[in-house]
């Protein structure tokens, strides 16, 4: 009976483990700060000046407790823990494409809000009477060329990083930058549809 309940732990601490260093997680911190620094320099001539840092407290940092799991398998769990790679040549003229559109008039209509920021990444026309009747044919082709060029960068930061299966949350975590970083005054659409202004 004590063979048996010792056999039986030990394949399930086996089958745990198995588990932890098959499957590799998508790297939220990391991601997100690539994304920051991608979407900075596309949106650098926009930005309001960066907030000052919280100032620092004497407090010392809680250690979070270590679980049975962890003091089993540590190095895996670390081993299995990628970094993200957002800059290739083909980002690079993704971004640069999309600072061209912003100078040639893109801003303008985010700034009047006759195109916004949508939850999923995108851009979409928020207000088209906010849009020159002369200019509307143009909006609708720079949202449109836009959508494509961030599809593609999604796309290709799940790729340069050997997982595209990750394209769904690359967009969700470039989705949130984007709204995050964006200058005052812009509206972004929530994922219930809602308009908001910055």
């Amino acid at each position: 009976m004590r063979r048996t309940f010792t056999g039986a732990i030990l394949a399930i601490i086996m089958a745990v483990a198995g588990c932890v260093t098959i499957n590799v997680y998508f790297p939220e911190a990391a991601a997100q700060k690539a994304a920051d620094q991608f979407i900075g320099n596309v949106l650098e001539d926009t930005q309001a000046p960066p907030k000052q840092p919280a100032p620092a407290t004497d407090k010392k940092p809680v250690q979070p407790s270590a679980s049975v799991l962890d003091l089993l398998i540590p190095a895996a769990y670390a081993a299995d823990t990628p970094d993200i790679r957002v800059q290739t040549a083909t980002t690079q003229a993704i971004g640069d494409r999309m600072k061209g559109r912003l100078r040639d008039g893109l801003k303008a209509l985010l700034d009047s809000g006759g195109v916004g920021l949508s939850a999923d990444g995108d851009l979409a026309v928020r207000d088209a009477n906010a849009i020159a009747l002369a200019q509307r044919a143009q909006a609708s082709a720079w949202v449109v060329e836009d959508n494509r060029d961030r599809a593609a960068l999604y796309r290709e930061v799940a790729n340069a990083n050997g997982h595209p299966e990750w394209e769904g949350q690359v967009r969700a975590t470039f989705a949130r930058g984007w709204i995050e970083r964006a200058p005052a005054g812009w509206y972004y659409r929530d994922a219930a549809g809602q308009w908001h202004r910055k």
